[in-house]
């Protein structure tokens, strides 16, 4: 019988898209685990850096706390000595490069698809640990069969030790929508515009601000929810000239409050692994507009209105087409909660504990 243990150091992190996936598809696992769908002794075990950690409250899942470092030192160096000859499991992009029985999920290749997007160190540190991973890891796991493929190109891993596991976006529904942003905001106009993403210049906002630039008569306002996080991104700076409204971090029930009240969310981004934010959206049944390119057409279907993100004027095309249409809103506020539907923790979960079966973890 094999132990499980868990890299729990994303509890230490805000929570952005990978850290999400970890504790949605955890969470999930915790309620199959405690449903009797999978029985496992002894319990599977988080283990967590030393200090202030997130709780999740998970109930199947042991927590410890182990160790005295933190970060990537704690996760290189201290983590593989207390997994033993047990399985690894990361859901975070990084894993300890000692041991031999190491499951990791690599959600993206952007370090090697778009280098230009992310800082020096970073860059080199995740290159270099990616390719380690590619060969060491019993299983990668990502979320796009877009992400398989960019990984076998810049890894040369082969497909078959991949496993596609999709994110959900059923969790955005979990918090009640906290309609207090729209008083912090300050909106001018009745309907507004949302954009929502981390700075990263990949995922084109400056292509998107050319684009508003492009809408004649503008009647409407443009939110832009995320933040920056300059270790990770570079070139994060965005002037927008007034032309938008500065969210920043927002908590679940904002997020919620803006993706359900919003005329229209653009997603114009060049490279993506998944795209979680516009499954948000429709699961919120927000009419979608989203680039035409990476794994975005897999996950929004005939759901979305589809854009260059190359071309602000073809941006600015679907932008208009969407608000300049009401039957066509009406349609995708039906067609997004449809789609959605087929992206959820609970199937995430589910995939996770066929690999684990298929790894004979028992």
């Amino acid at each position: 019988m094999t132990e499980l243990f868990i890299n729990g150091r994303f509890l230490t992190q805000r929570t952005t898209g990978v850290q999400r996936f970890a504790t949605e598809i955890l969470r999930a696992l915790d309620t199959e685990l405690c449903s009797g769908t999978w029985r496992v002794e002894p319990r599977p075990v988080l283990l967590v850096p030393p200090g202030a950690y997130r709780k999740v409250g998970f109930r199947a899942i042991e927590t410890q706390q182990v160790g005295r470092l933190s970060g990537h030192a704690w996760e290189q160096l201290e983590l593989p000595r207390h997994t033993g000859k047990g399985i690894s499991l990361n859901l975070c992009n990084t894993a300890p490069l000692a041991g031999n029985r190491v499951i990791v999920a690599i959600h993206d290749a952007g370090v090697f698809a778009v280098p230009s997007t992310y800082s020096a160190s970073f860059l080199l540190w995740y290159r270099f640990m990616h390719s380690v991973l590619a060969r060491r890891a019993i299983r990668v796991i990502t979320v796009s069969d877009f992400s398989r493929r960019e990984l076998e190109q810049h890894t040369g891993i082969d497909g078959g030790r991949i496993t596609i596991i999709p994110n959900g976006g059923e969790h955005i529904l979990a918090a009640p929508a906290d309609s207090r942003v729209f008083q912090r905001l300050a909106l001018t106009y009745p309907r507004y515009l949302l954009a929502v993403s981390s700075r990263s210049p990949h995922k084109n906002f400056e292509g998107l601000l050319s684009a508003l630039r492009q809408v004649p008569n503008r009647d409407f306002d443009v939110v832009l929810a995320g933040g920056v996080n300059a270790r990770v991104f570079s070139g994060t700076a965005l002037d927008t000239s007034g032309a938008a409204h500065l969210a920043g971090y927002v908590t679940d029930g904002e997020l919620r409050a803006l993706y359900e009240n919003a005329a229209c969310f653009v997603y114009p981004s060049l490279y993506e692994g998944f795209g979680l934010p516009p499954l948000e959206a429709m699961t919120c049944g927000c009419p979608v507009v989203v680039s035409r390119l990476a794994s975005l057409p897999e996950v929004c279907g005939d759901a979305a209105v589809y854009c260059d993100p190359h071309d602000p004027a073809d941006i600015a095309r679907a932008i208009e087409t969407v608000l300049g249409n009401p039957e066509l809103q009406a349609d995708l506020r039906q067609r997004g909660p449809e789609r959605a539907a087929r992206f959820t923790w609970t199937n995430a979960a589910r995939s996770l504990l066929d690999l684990l079966d298929e790894l004979r973890v028992r």
